[in-house]
């Protein structure tokens, strides 16, 4: 349920089919993610899930992949 949620919330922020939302899928790989998308889905995922990420992490948040690993650390399960 919490992937499907994280990819719902890729897909709507980066405008940008879920099918697209993989592990691969990396920031300023695809032109839809870049600096400005980047706070923006940092913003939808502290929303989504009811978190506040820190500086580092928003920082680290490099890939879909990445995504879910600094998510754990705030205690979501995949």
């Amino acid at each position: 349920m919490n992937l499907h949620k994280l990819r719902g919330i890729f897909a709507e922020t980066l405008g940008i089919p879920e099918a697209q939302v993989t592990d691969d899928l990396q920031y300023n790989r695809i032109e839809e993610w870049d600096s400005i998308a980047h706070m923006a889905l940092v913003s939808a995922i502290d929303d989504g899930f009811e978190i506040m990420m820190d500086t580092d992490d928003v920082i680290e948040l490099s890939s879909f992949a990445k995504a879910k690993e600094i998510l754990k650390k705030y205690g979501v399960e995949f």
